[in-house]
């Protein structure tokens, strides 16, 4: 009898293990299988290839600057990119620089974008992150809500803080404030925030506004067709990659300069209006020299 009651004992041992005891050595081993495997959510980093260089990179290695322009700021760009930079529905707002980006693969693409933003970052800022400057002009010389100071243009894209609020780029001047002028801590100089808010500004003017990429209300002044910082933008298009095919910015030029564009105060011009009808872009074909014809100031 004390044998029977003895088995009876054990077995229900057993069971209480399997049913939410300590002893669960199979249901252990399969939460472990669970955990090895990747979320169900997680996407997979789109493909990207490196971007030429512009020619202002190559001169600065050519004046031992080892890394004029990080290779990593290519795929952060490419990498950032929403899907609506990269429809073929662009076609016609880029065909300028690009004509044939309605052919090309999502990876080539990628790979324009990242050329246009280093070429925009030369034009802009000489390709240096810290670079910051303050205008003059009446049209640029406007108050900063955010810092209540007259706007100062910061970083690769010579962006401002008061683009937080317009476009909410990842700028903190609050903690900005205390770091020095041109710190590299500094979120508004730090190249991963600066090109990340350069895309964001970028996006609206095509996709919200409806305007083309060289636009006469483009945030950027070195966008804007016919004057001298636009110019030297189109300095930068040299080595545009060649799957975008010859665009008529795409010759060579002799003339590349390591100087950011002379009068490049960046403000959105009229963005919250009805986008105003574009400039032919054949007005500013380049010159036999190397330069469009950019109007004389």
């Amino acid at each position: 009898m004390s044998k029977v009651i003895l088995i009876v004992i054990y077995s229900a041992i057993g069971l209480s293990a399997g049913c939410g005891g300590e002893w669960q050595p199979e249901a252990q081993s399969q939460a472990q299988s669970t955990d090895s495997q990747p979320s169900a959510g997680s996407e997979a980093k789109p493909e990207t290839k490196p971007a030429p260089q512009t020619p202002i990179a190559i001169k600065k290695a050519e004046l031992g600057d080892d890394d004029p322009w990080n290779p990593e700021w290519d795929k952060l760009i490419e990498q950032s990119l929403p899907a609506d930079l990269l429809s073929s529905k662009r076609e016609r707002q880029v065909r300028d620089l690009c004509p044939r980006f309605n052919q090309m693969s999502e990876v080539d693409r990628r790979a324009f974008w990242a050329y246009f933003f280093q070429a925009l970052a030369g034009a802009e800022a000489g390709l240096e992150p810290t670079t910051n400057v303050r205008h003059s002009d009446p049209e640029v010389a406007v108050i900063d809500p955010v810092t209540r100071r007259i706007a100062r243009q910061e970083g690769l894209l010579q962006l401002a803080y008061m683009d937080s609020q317009r476009y909410g780029c990842d700028f903190d001047f609050e903690k900005d404030k205390a770091l020095l002028e041109h710190d590299p801590e500094r979120t508004i100089l730090q190249p991963k925030n600066n090109l990340e808010c350069g895309i964001k500004v970028l996006d609206k003017q095509l996709i919200a506004n409806h305007q083309t990429l060289l636009s006469k209300s483009s945030y950027w002044v070195t966008l804007r067709p016919g004057g001298l910082s636009f110019a030297v933008f189109v300095k930068q298009l040299a080595n545009m990659p060649a799957a975008c095919g010859v665009s008529r910015f795409g010759h060579k030029s002799s003339e590349a300069t390591s100087k950011p564009a002379p009068e490049a105060g960046n403000q959105p011009k009229g963005e919250d209006k009805a986008a105003a009808p574009e400039q032919p872009a054949e007005a500013n074909k380049a010159t036999s020299g190397g330069a469009p014809g950019a109007g004389a100031h």
